[in-house]
């Protein structure tokens, strides 16, 4: 799911919005670094898959450099188009994020979370479904599918896939509950219908 048009970009806004519990005030938008990430971040996304014009993709390099300063500020290097609608980034600190992984709807990820490629096989990287918590620490890797609704605990290390609803932790990652997120929180953060 990417952003292609202006409603899809107001969609992942509002969607993030509600995923990070943040009101939408002015003083919100200048003093939330964690929102102003999110927001330059889905701007960038915008601007990167609609823009057809010089000027266009020019303003989408600027929007790059942006998001980047504002990541190594906060210690996130998360590369667009990456995550869904209703992305929660809990804490800032260290986040790195693969640019091949794929991240469904209302994904909450905490601090010091890496998601990585595959060594042995150029270009694949994790796949991760909708409605799932990735905890402190976590490190997921490879050429894997994680369903939908997982919890995935801290320091977990994921190095192949799972389905659905479930709680994962442990090194290495095995199920540890049979119910997700939805189950323990029983309803949905946010509105995904799209």
């Amino acid at each position: 799911m990417m952003i292609k048009n202006r409603r899809d970009y107001l969609h992942f806004l509002e969607q993030d919005r509600l995923a990070l519990n943040v009101k939408p005030t002015l003083k919100n938008y200048l003093t939330h670094d964690i929102w102003r990430f999110q927001v330059a971040l889905r701007k960038l996304e915008f601007r990167k898959n609609t823009s057809k014009t010089l000027i266009g993709k020019g303003y989408a390099a600027y929007l790059q450099l942006r998001v980047r300063r504002l990541g190594r500020k906060l210690g996130f290097s998360i590369p667009a188009n990456v995550f869904g609608p209703g992305l929660s980034i809990a804490h800032a600190g260290t986040i790195v994020v693969n640019g091949k992984c794929k991240v469904g709807a209302n994904c909450r990820v905490h601090v010091c979370v890496n998601i990585g490629g595959s060594l042995s096989k150029k270009g694949a990287a994790p796949h991760i479904g909708d409605d799932c918590y990735i905890g402190p620490g976590a490190k997921i890797y490879g050429d894997i599918k994680i369903g939908d609704n997982v919890a995935i605990g801290a320091n977990a290390v994921v190095n192949k896939s799972f389905d659905s609803d479930c709680t994962i932790g442990g090194i290495p990652a095995k199920v540890i509950a049979d119910q997700g997120p939805l189950e323990i929180l029983k309803n949905k953060r946010t509105e995904i219908k799209y």
